[in-house]
């Protein structure tokens, strides 16, 4: 009797260790599996959940938010605003649309800021502010904050376009040497692209790169200048096509065109030079004649008053 019923657990015994066996050899060949996927392609998660909570941050938070503000922004944005800060972009020599999204996004972020800082500041008057300080303070700060971005993206404008027509002269210069050394074209703007590093080097080696993909020289030419938007620029571009038009020698206009270049570089330096004093004028009659007034004419007054 005893080994009726010594067999059978012996029997159940071995089936269950047979299939804790079997299991556990699954589970450990299903994990090795999932080892290697996740040293070739990353880890694998079999819930949804977790598997969009492997994402990095910025993809599940920071990336939509943005999203939501770009979408905001067009939306407060007028017509044909979009257009013109891509162009400003373009201009900037940034040609990133992701940039232009992010300049959006944060545009109606602080037009939304503009908003709260006059709500908070001359409604609520938190600063205690009375008078015309109390209109003032909030006006100045919402104005920062509505008018920043533009600013910001208009002066990396202008210190582009300033830096190619400062540097343009010299560049032209390098190139007429290079040509009458013998050199070609596109052999010269080559040597200047890797002698004068610059925004106006990154434009040339872009036409370089857009004439040996099988574009024409004239219309990688005009694509520079529209990039650029410099009217010095605008006339090199114009002269050398119309040398590779008429046949022209590319060396001769290329001196004519350095020494105008040098000309104009010089009248422009002479225009700044004669500015200089009407806009120093405005600091010194706001911030600097009042000190000596007050230097000059105070201890009189003070005397005026004590014997009146």
């Amino acid at each position: 009797m005893e080994l009726a019923v010594l067999v059978p657990v012996l029997l159940l015994a071995t089936s269950l260790g047979a299939i804790i066996v079997v299991v556990v050899n699954g589970l450990t060949e299903r994990a090795g599996l999932r080892q290697s996927l996740r040293q070739v392609t990353g880890p694998v998660v079999e819930n949804e959940r977790d598997r969009e909570l492997l994402d990095p941050l910025r993809q599940r938070a920071i990336d939509p938010f943005f999203a939501g503000l770009t979408s905001l922004g067009r939306r407060l944005t007028p017509v044909g605003y979009v257009e013109k800060v891509r162009r400003k972009f373009l201009l900037a020599g940034i040609s990133d649309q992701r940039a232009v999204d992010r300049f959006l996004a944060i545009r109606a972020a602080t037009v939304v800021a503009a908003v709260v800082v006059v709500v908070v500041l001359l409604l609520g008057n938190v600063l205690g502010l009375s008078g015309l300080v109390r209109v003032a303070v909030p006006g100045l700060l919402a104005a920062v904050l509505v008018l920043g971005p533009d600013s910001w993206i208009n002066k990396r404008v202008e210190a582009r376009q300033r830096e190619i027509q400062t540097s343009l002269p010299d560049v032209l210069d390098l190139l007429v040497i290079s040509v009458e050394a013998g050199l070609g074209f596109e052999q010269a703007m080559d040597r200047v692209i890797h002698s004068v590093p610059g925004p106006l080097s990154d434009e040339f080696a872009r036409v370089l790169g857009e004439t040996r993909a099988g574009a024409a020289r004239a219309d990688a030419m005009r694509a520079m200048d529209d990039r650029c938007g410099v009217g010095e620029l605008r006339s090199f571009v114009m002269s050398i096509i119309q040398a590779d038009t008429f046949g022209v020698s590319i060396g001769r206009v290329l001196r004519s065109q350095a020494e105008e270049m040098r000309v104009k570089r010089r009248q422009n330096a002479e225009e700044r030079a004669q500015k200089a004093p009407v806009k120093m004028l405005i600091p010194m009659v706001f911030c600097i004649f009042p000190a000596l007034f007050a230097i000059i004419l105070g201890p009189a007054v003070i005397n005026m008053m004590t014997t009146m």
